[in-house]
């Protein structure tokens, strides 16, 4: 669809500078050039139409000269009615070429940003130099934990994306001032320079990591921990879906002997998906690693449980042929009765006795399940949905949606992170958007809105006014 854009300009140059826009479909280009232009040099504005009909599909792109004026648009005219009788329209961060998703005026990748500074820079002196372009959240000046010396690099968070956009066109150049790419994002080839300082950052500083033990860094990946082979009774669990502490507890805690759990957090206190446990003994910490590894939790999303080394000295292939042989020995036996039934068969353990888990994993109340609305039912109100960090499958939304009666069809955009709910009833809906909106479900959170009425409707509508 995007290929159809108008290549007056580079779509990207400079980036975050064009917008995506939800609209009603009788928006047209003049009233969007006339909204918009208060913000800036637009450089280009397209309506995308139905190629038979020339009928408008409520999708439409605004190109921007900087990448400020077009985070200050998405900011002030987000959920605004651009002509009296219309719904309001959406407005997002329109994606680039190499990007997955549209973002929008809470997505943290656009109010971070990563500086080269003075190494005699403190905090105070970096937020002092930034407070001139808006509020600042936080700032942080990257640091050797062994020295406590900078490393001449820092991150300055700001409460919008504007504020970030102008502190980066306006700032001295010699701050060489970016977005900050997200931990999970595999930098982009044209900016080296900052990729390897942030490597060096990352993965070079010891003191970025909180875990006691000295071979982890932080930075495991699949390959990583599947390779080693150590035995120990210290675990390391990785996942890719949003999971918190308590939960890889809960469901670890089923084995019996567990002496902690400790979910590792970066600089800035998020999670990094990785989460250390140590059992009291080798069994556990076996049975845990044979049993767990894979296992999907929450359903979608296959944990990696690896061995770690926990500082005992086992370098001699003796010690390691006698640390296998207490595991295999451990694996036959029952590790704590007393805590957990754990019944021992002919050949070890049994399945897992790890319960069950329900297919829907959320902290919303949701009402019993319903029967969906026929197929063939009229459709009174659509809802518009948006996934982060990527859509649930189709049987998990229904399952969600249809709780609050005549839902028809889950329908999903194909390689976009969006997608629409029909209901039959416009208070089955609006039920369904109070209760999930801003919401996490299996780890993906949605942003639940009113789409544009279905055409029938809209007609309907346009005729009353």
């Amino acid at each position: 669809m995007e290929d159809a854009f108008r290549p007056s300009t580079d779509l990207d140059d400079p980036p975050n500078s064009r917008l995506f826009l939800v609209t009603s479909k009788s928006i047209t280009e003049d009233i969007i050039r006339e909204q918009f232009a208060r913000f800036g040099e637009i450089q280009d504005v397209w309506v995308v139409k139905d190629k038979q009909t020339k009928e408008s599909k409520g999708v439409s792109f605004v190109k921007f000269a900087k990448s400020s004026e077009a985070c200050t648009a998405m900011e002030e005219m987000h959920g605004k009615c651009l002509v009296d009788g219309t719904k309001p329209i959406k407005v997002f961060i329109a994606q680039a070429r190499s990007s997955g998703s549209h973002r929008d005026v809470e997505d943290e990748e656009l109010t971070r940003i990563f500086v080269m500074i003075p190494k005699t820079f403190t905090e105070d002196d970096l937020k002092d130099t930034f407070k001139v372009y808006g509020d600042i959240e936080y700032c942080i000046v990257v640091k050797n934990k062994s020295t406590g010396e900078s490393k001449g690099l820092g991150y300055v968070r700001f409460h919008k994306p504007s504020q970030a956009a102008t502190a980066i066109e306006n700032c001295e150049k010699t701050y060489r001032a970016i977005l900050a790419e997200p931990r999970n994002k595999t930098p982009a080839p044209e900016n080296d320079y900052f990729n390897t300082a942030r490597a060096d950052h990352v993965m070079g500083d010891p003191g970025m990591s909180s875990c006691p033990f000295g071979v982890y860094s932080g930075n495991y990946t699949r390959g990583d921990l599947r390779g080693t082979d150590i035995i120990t009774r210290c675990l390391m669990v990785s996942s890719r879906a949003s999971i918190t502490q308590e939960q890889v507890y809960s469901l670890f805690d089923l084995i019996p002997g567990m002496d902690y759990c400790e979910m590792h957090q970066d600089s800035y206190g998020f999670s990094t998906g990785n989460t250390v446990i140590r059992y009291n003994n080798l069994g556990s910490a076996v049975y845990a690693k044979t049993k767990l590894d894979g296992f999907e939790y929450p359903p979608g999303n296959r944990l990696v449980v690896a061995h770690i080394d926990d500082g005992e000295d086992r370098r001699s292939p003796l010690g390691r042929m006698a640390m296998q042989l207490v595991a295999a020995q451990m694996m036959s036996i029952v590790c704590n009765p007393a805590a957990v039934q754990l019944r021992k068969t002919s050949t070890g353990y049994p399945s897992p006795a790890v319960p069950q888990l329900p297919r829907v994993q959320t902290n919303v109340a949701l009402p019993p399940l319903q029967k969906l609305a026929p197929s063939d039912s009229r459709v009174k109100e659509r809802l518009f949905v948006v996934f982060k960090p990527s859509p649930l499958p189709v049987d998990v939304l229904e399952d969600v949606f249809c709780r609050f009666g005549s839902l028809i069809e889950v329908f999903l955009v194909p390689g976009r992170n969006v997608g629409y709910m029909k209901y039959a009833e416009r208070k089955s809906a609006d039920d369904a958007m109070a209760s999930l909106h801003g919401q996490t479900i299996n780890g993906v959170k949605m942003k639940v809105m009113l789409a544009d009425p279905p055409k029938e409707e809209s007609h309907k509508r346009q005729r009353t006014y």
